[in-house]
This record gives structure tokens, C-alpha cells and sequence, in this order.
């Protein structure tokens, strides 16, 4: 059995093993952690870095989470709100006037946060590379018409979730998404998280294994609609090496490129699960913590094709609510228990191709265990 470093409570054991049996099947390099109450009960990372298995996985190794950095970016809208900075119900508009035109003055701030704004994909960018100007994807995205009526129906925005908070997060506080979350989030709370990561992180970074038997030209597929037919034209192809290069570590693409391991990610969101404060830390009133749960629509989901709940920034799932990453990462909160459960690894399943991942759900059933 792969060796397991870290800590668990007695009680959580189970995540323990649950990690190393991972370790021992699928994974090269993970990390899991829960924490209860704002405080961590287990703390577990084992495995390797590259598929040499010549590096251990360490306490401090990062690696890019992908979506699940969805959940960092809806907490800093969440906290502007509670703060009476930023009104969830008004136009986004009234935060950044450019984004009036082409028909979008009535898209409220809980459309955008809820995958109702009608805005999934990116017209303009066609390049990873166009993804690092800042400046010309919101603009593109200001111009942009909605693809249906704003807040009647969802269709997961995969990457123009991070331009558009980030541009309300902006044009509110004059600063950068990945610059609030370190002034405002990370350093109080002493979170190893980034979104956007500096050069003198590098060497702690684990790239991003493709699923076994594809190359780092391995892309994730256009989810399919709900009527079966392929989405086409949806803006860049992000590959696996995108994802592992140095420009993609220094970029702002904030619904998907943050960097950071279990720890660091169940740390951040336990917040909401522990009524706005975690490790002593209060970042939230407990009634600001509430959207992250309530319920915005429920319905086919256009983009994802499957049945969703959305909530003010994440998904709903029963009592629950989180995130995921392309590739297997995973938050999860439960308010009624005040726990929060992360999972990150390195090595990538491809969903697309047919293979059930699920590795994260493993972790939080094992944590649930501790509960009970």
C-alpha cells in the first residue's frame, strides 16, 4: 500500500485509506483533506509528481485545480456582497456600463454567478493564447449577445465565469481577481491557493498527467446538448500542455487556472460551510455565507446536458454544494455538518472518453464516514 504522510483524526481514518487505496489503483500524486467545524480533521498526501514516480508528492506540492477555482472566484463575489459592495440583484451593468450593449442590460449579477447569463462560450478569443489579454476578452465579452434570455435558462460557462466576476470584482474594488484573493483571502486565512501563480512557486508545481493511454495534447471534448448534438465554436482548445505551461501559470483565466492542493482549497471554502470563518478567521456574516446554497435554477443545464442546480456561484447537489476540476479535483461543503472535503491529483480521467471518475466522491463518502 502506498504510504500515506500527513494527519487524521481518529474518526477519519477512512480518508486515510481511502487515499492510499487511489494511490494504489488510479492516481500518481493526490492530496485530501476535510475540515470540520473550521478546523482540519484530516490532512493526507501520498504518491509522485510525474509519471517517473522520481518525485514525491509533498506538504507544500501544487497542483492546477481547473474548474474547481470556480469556487474561489464565487466566494470573493460572495464577500463583496456581504460587505454591501456589490448587489447580487442588480445589472451587471451598473458595475461595468460597457457591458449594457448588445441586449445584456438586464443580466444581473446572480445570472452571471448562477450559469444563467446566457454567455457560455467566448466569441471572440480562438487561441489559448488570446485567454492572457485580460482586457480583450471582457471587452469581447461586453459586445457579446446573450444566447437566450438572460436567467431563463443555464448553460455552464466554463471559461467566461472568471472574466465576467473577475471584470465585476474589478470594476468594484480596482483590483484584479487573483489580487483580491490574495490580499482579501488567501493571505488572512494562510491558504496556499493562486490564481495566477509567480514564477517562485514553480519548482513546488505537479503537472498535469493525461489519461492513460493520451498524450499532453489531450483536450476536454464540447459537452454535448441536451438534445444530443455536439457544441461546436465554443472558443479555444485547452490542452493538457496549456494547462502545464509557464504562460498558464501567470495568466488571470480565474475559472480555471488556479493552483493549490487539498489543504489549501478545503481551507478557503470551509469558510461557507462554517458560517463565514475558518481557523479563528472571519471572512463572512453567516447569513452572507447563504447564496452559496440557495437554490437559483434547477433545470437541463445547455452546456453540460444533464440536469443541474445552481446556486449564487456553485453547484447544488442534495444538502451540498461545490465544485469540480477537468480531470478529477473536487470540493465539497455541507453547512448542516459544517464540513468541507477536498480532493486534488495529478493524474487526469478522461470523462469524455467513458470512464467514470469517481475518485473525489470516494473521498467524500470516506469523510461522511467520520460523521457518523
Amino acid at each position: 500500500m502506498t504510504d500515506i504522510k500527513g494527519f487524521c483524526d481518529p474518526r477519519f481514518a477512512a480518508v486515510r485509506d481511502a487515499l492510499a487505496a487511489l494511490l494504489d489503483k488510479d492516481d500518481e500524486g493526490a492530496s485530501a483533506t476535510v475540515y470540520l467545524d473550521g478546523e482540519p480533521v484530516a490532512d493526507v498526501w501520498g504518491g509522485y509528481t510525474d509519471v517517473d514516480r522520481s518525485l514525491g508528492w509533498e506538504r507544500d506540492t501544487l497542483t492546477c485545480v481547473n474548474s474547481t477555482t470556480k469556487n474561489m472566484v464565487a466566494l470573493c463575489a460572495l464577500m463583496l456582497a456581504d460587505r454591501g459592495e456589490l448587489d447580487l440583484s442588480a445589472p451587471v451593468a451598473a458595475y461595468w456600463p460597457e457591458f449594457a450593449a448588445a441586449g445584456k442590460e438586464n443580466v444581473l449579477v446572480r445570472h452571471v454567478l448562477s450559469h444563467t447569463a446566457g454567455l457560455p462560450d467566448l466569441s471572440g478569443p480562438t487561441a489559448v493564447e488570446d485567454l492572457y489579454a485580460w482586457d480583450g476578452v471582457t471587452a469581447a465579452l461586453a459586445a457579446q449577445a446573450p444566447a437566450w434570455e438572460p436567467g431563463t435558462a443555464a448553460g455552464y460557462h466554463a471559461l467566461t465565469f472568471g472574466y465576467l466576476v473577475g471584470e465585476i470584482v474589478r470594476r468594484v474594488t480596482g483590483r484584479g481577481l487573483g489580487a483580491f484573493f490574495a490580499e482579501e483571502v488567501a493571505g488572512p486565512l494562510g491558504a496556499d491557493f493562486h490564481i495566477g501563480l509567480s514564477a517562485d512557486h514553480d519548482h513546488r508545481v505537479a503537472p498535469l498527467i493525461p489519461p492513460q493511454g493520451l498524450t499532453d495534447a489531450y483536450a476536454a471534448a464540447a459537452p454535448a446538448a441536451p438534445d444530443g448534438t455536439r457544441r461546436e465554436g465554443t472558443g479555444p482548445t485547452i490542452r493538457v500542455k496549456d494547462a502545464n505551461s509557464v504562460a498558464w501559470r501567470r495568466a488571470q483565466i480565474p475559472a480555471v487556472n488556479g493552483f493549490g492542493n487539498a489543504r489549501s482549497v478545503a481551507l478557503v471554502q470551509s469558510v461557507l460551510a462554517n458560517q463565514g470563518s475558518a481557523g479563528g478567521v472571519r471572512l463572512l456574516s453567516p447569513e452572507g455565507c447563504e447564496p452559496a446554497w440557495q437554490e437559483v435554477f434547477r433545470g437541463d443545464d445547455r452546456v453540460l446536458g444533464t440536469p443541474m442546480s445552481w446556486t449564487v456561484g456553485f453547484g447544488r447537489f442534495g444538502n451540498t454544494f461545490g465544485w469540480g476540476g477537468w480531470g478529477g479535483s473536487l470540493v465539497v461543503s455541507d453547512p448542516a455538518a459544517r464540513m468541507t472535503v477536498a480532493y486534488t491529483m495529478n493524474q487526469m480521467i478522461g470523462r469524455e472518453d467513458g470512464q467514470e471518475d469517481n475518485r473525489g466522491m470516494e473521498i467524500v463518502m470516506a469523510a461522511y464516514d467520520g460523521l457518523s
